[in-house]
């Protein structure tokens, strides 16, 4: 991931350990994705145990989400970084903040 972005020049690296609660919103996509097509498959094909159509659908589902993991990764550090980084439309003229909370040394340790 970049140090900062490309076009703004916004930080990335706001604190130590700052993407960890990426997992819980990506997690909450892949729910709501997985609800999404439970909602679909019940609608369009339909639920029976008498045949392997739940099965066919909890394939389905695994394999979308499987597919859709870096999908999910990037979006749900975008939809993180956007709670704590306000939208500037002047972004041009204003230089972001550098929360300077990062100390390069231990940057990696993990």
């Amino acid at each position: 991931m970049n140090e900062s972005c490309p076009v703004c020049g916004q930080v990335t690296d706001i604190e130590v350990g700052f993407y960890y609660g990426t997992g819980y919103v990506s997690y909450l996509v892949a729910l709501l994705l997985t609800v999404i097509s439970f909602i679909l498959w019940l609608l369009i094909i339909g639920f029976s145990f008498k045949d392997r159509r739940f099965l066919y659908w909890i394939s389905f589902n695994s394999l979308s989400l499987l597919l859709l993991q870096p999908w999910l990764m990037r979006f749900a550090r975008s939809l993180w970084l956007s709670c704590f980084v306000s939208y500037d439309p002047e972004w041009p003229d204003h230089k972001p903040d550098d929360p300077e909370r990062v100390i390069k040394e231990q940057m990696n340790n993990w």
